[in-house]
């Protein structure tokens, strides 16, 4: 029996584009946030942040109709993995920053993602990587580190900020597999307005009574976090939980070692920050890393659901 060709666009598999999408945009989001952060304190902006997409969300999902969650639990597991992914995950990271850790250390530590992830999924038996897979996924950490070898300070490091960013990990660690395990048949467009919704519940009342809602109004403000609420949350974080619906948790993370690749171009493009030979080395090590995990369709044996 002859097995029905994927649907293409344009010749090119649609899981390759949002693959695409996603890198693009998440390491692209790097620089929008530091832009963002010189203008307003890490809760006041992301207060910002999810009201704003919280209000664009609400007439598009009321003309698009989709289907809402239909029980308690269901409602509750959404409101779980949007609160990991958006509030601890980017509360976490931006607040490490605004303690003092290094943008750079900061990338480097959620670097690690992938790795956890294989991890994780290795020692609850969910998943199989082949050598050449697990060799991947370090050759990625370390061309990683290659990257952001250069901007690594370990003077600004403190003990919080470390925390926060040792939290972020986690966190996003566990949103992007919790979501795939407890949620992986409700509508993204009706989820992603309940976690919108549910992290600007979680950030006002912190940007109030811990920031005083520090915001300074700029262009560039207005800009980063138009930016980051129609290309990032709305769309870049609907299409990892795409991609992770249908394939290998390892092999979509894997994805996460490509975004400092664009950020270098994108610091280049705006601020004209030349990377230097160690940083391109590692982007082709990146590279490598990912094309090692994703190469394979399956690791040897039969992987169970994550």
């Amino acid at each position: 029996m002859t097995r029905a060709a994927p649907h293409t666009i344009a010749g090119i598999d649609p899981q390759r584009l949002l693959a695409a999408y996603f890198v693009l945009i998440w390491g692209s989001g790097y620089v929008a946030t530091r832009i963002a952060l010189l203008d307003a304190s890490p809760f006041s902006f992301l207060t910002l942040r999810f009201a704003l997409a919280t209000l664009v969300l609400i007439p598009v999902v009321l003309w698009l109709r989709p289907r809402w969650p239909s029980t308690r639990v269901e409602w509750l597991h959404i409101i779980v993995a949007g609160v990991l992914m958006h509030g601890f995950n980017l509360g976490g990271s931006h607040y490490a920053q605004f303690l003092g850790l290094s943008a750079s250390m900061s990338a480097l530590i959620l670097a690690f993602q992938p790795l956890v992830t294989a991890v994780w999924l290795t020692a609850r038996g969910r998943d199989q990587l082949a050598p050449l897979q697990w060799l991947g996924v370090a050759v990625g950490l370390l061309g990683v580190t290659a990257i952001v070898w250069r901007g690594l300070d370990l003077r600004t490091m403190s003990v919080a900020g470390l925390a926060c960013a040792l939290f972020a990990l986690a966190s996003i660690s566990t949103a992007t597999l919790y979501q795939r395990r407890f949620c992986p048949a409700v509508d993204l467009r009706s989820a992603t307005l309940i976690q919108t919704a549910a992290t600007l519940a979680l950030f006002a009342p912190l940007a109030w009574l811990v920031e005083g809602f520090e915001l300074r109004p700029s262009l560039r403000l207005l800009g980063a976090t138009l930016f980051l609420v129609m290309f990032a949350t709305l769309l870049a974080v609907s299409a990892l939980h795409w991609l992770m619906r249908r394939g290998a948790a390892t092999r979509v993370t894997s994805l996460l070692y490509l975004t400092p690749v664009v950020t270098l171009g994108v610091e280049w493009l705006i601020f004209r920050v030349s990377p230097d030979g160690l940083s391109l080395v590692g982007a082709a090590a990146a590279c490598l890393g990912v094309w090692l995990v994703t190469r394979q369709a399956r690791a040897p044996g039969t992987p169970k659901s994550a």
